[in-house]
């Protein structure tokens, strides 16, 4: 496993202790992290699931918009946040990997740290009612 920065070390420590789900990409797009509350939407523990590409959590996760086509990963706010480095927002469903499917509301944010280094992206999010 690659040396991790500060910042990114105490944003996954800082995640561990919220009651909102979190998930947290380097600026490739792996998936460093993501906390208890997220596992219980995304259906699998991070322990289970642990690191992986944008090109597989994009997927795997099954976002959908409301007319049930496969969202492409140009269109999820965190790949948003990472690629164009700016807050983005959208709503859609996903399908847990516990077969269930959720409708959920994602702000995702880019992630710098000490001197203007990027370090990634933050995603925030919660499941709502339809």
């Amino acid at each position: 496993m690659a040396q991790k920065e500060i910042e990114v070390i105490l944003a996954r420590h800082l995640a561990s202790y919220l009651a909102i789900p979190v998930f947290i990409v380097d600026p490739d797009g792996t998936l460093l992290y993501y906390n208890d509350p997220a596992e219980a939407i995304l259906g699998r523990r991070f322990s289970e699931t642990g690191e992986m590409g944008v090109a597989e959590w994009s997927t795997l996760f099954q976002p959908l918009d409301e007319a049930g086509n496969q969202l492409p990963a140009d269109r999820l706010p965190l790949v948003i946040a990472i690629k164009d480095r700016v807050p983005a927002h959208s709503a859609f469903w996903i399908q847990g990997l516990d077969a269930r499917r959720r409708h959920i509301e994602v702000q995702a944010f880019p992630l710098i740290g000490q001197a203007d280094r990027y370090l990634g992206g933050v995603a925030i999010f919660w499941e709502v009612d339809r």
